[in-house]
């Protein structure tokens, strides 16, 4: 059995998307209709930068999916191969959970473009700058990591963001619960404690405006049937009745990514194969938690072309 994986936030980076643009019609259409979506130029921005302007939330969620659906549709079109045909199930991390969505059909691509925008501006909105932070635990599993939060929380916010995989977890919170965190690393058996470069808190209860507006949003462009069933992030479970969908798609802004337990349930669901678009992040982050599994990633025409033999 397959999966098809999307990657999340921090996979960006200027030039993203340019040589596919370049090679195929299939990539400019997806770029075109993105930018048109949101009344913007993301694709000057993801090829050419400034590369401050494309890390801001706002724009790299949108950016990151483009990207992502972008190699999609060039296999698909070009390769001549359908995800519903190849695919027993989809997941992405975090944003990728949308560019899942849409690859799956719940979501068109324009409304996926319009919903990551809003979602990254509702997440900076609802915290002032320099008020809450993340940090990445190395060498750290889920229990020290929890440990280490309640720890250092102190009566502020310090909960465990994602779980990525069995020496990964990123904590998510209050600036100062965050740096405290950092601080006691070792005394808790983790290696080591990094800030992380994101500019809001995500995944933990201060981002609970921004659920709020998602759930609106949500309401106004609800997701459609799934052609493929969807691993959801906040569950670690299969999931494919839409209402279900739209509920945890605003549980997840303020819940726990679960994807090292994604990894296992899928690989226990009989998934022996991994194949993730747009990014190489999340493979090894797979091969961590659920062991004896197949990883391939695309990216360029090149990755898109030796998938397509290989599906």
């Amino acid at each position: 059995m397959r999966a098809f994986v999307f990657p999340g936030q921090g996979s960006q980076k200027v030039g993203m998307g340019a040589d596919l643009a370049a090679a195929s019609a299939a990539a400019r259409e997806v770029f075109e209709e993105v930018d048109e979506a949101l009344g913007q130029n993301l694709f000057k921005l993801m090829s050419e930068g400034p590369e401050d302007q494309l890390t801001l939330t706002e724009n790299a969620q949108p950016a990151i999916m483009a990207n992502a659906i972008a190699v999609l549709r060039v296999l698909e079109k070009e390769g001549g191969i359908a995800l519903a045909d190849k695919a027993d199930f989809v997941a992405g991390h975090s944003l990728g959970e949308y560019t899942a969505l849409c690859a799956a059909g719940a979501f068109s691509l324009a409304d996926t473009a319009r919903l990551l925008k809003l979602r990254g501006r509702s997440m900076q909105a609802a915290v002032p700058v320099g008020v809450g932070a993340m940090a990445a635990l190395l060498g750290a599993d889920i229990e020290k990591a929890t440990a280490l939060a309640e720890a250092a929380a102190e009566g502020q916010v310090c909960t465990v963001a994602n779980d990525n995989d069995p020496g990964q977890v990123v904590l998510s919170g209050h600036k100062e619960a965050i740096e405290r965190a950092i601080a006691l690393v070792k005394e808790h058996g983790i290696k080591r404690g990094i800030l992380l470069p994101v500019s809001a808190p995500f995944h933990c209860p201060l981002m609970q405006p921004a659920a709020d507006a998602m759930a609106e949003a949500l309401d106004k462009t609800r997701p459609g049937t799934l052609n493929v069933a969807l691993f959801a992030n906040v569950t670690a479970s299969v999931v494919t009745d839409p209402a279900e969908v739209q509920r945890l798609l605003v549980e997840q802004v303020t819940g726990r990514v679960r994807w090292r337990e994604s990894a296992i349930a899928m690989k226990e669901a009989g998934v022996d194969s991994f194949v993730e678009l747009g990014g190489k992040v999340l493979g090894p982050m797979i091969k961590r938690s659920a062991g004896e599994v197949e990883v391939t990633s695309a990216v360029s025409m090149e990755d898109i072309e030796a998938l397509a033999k290989a599906l």
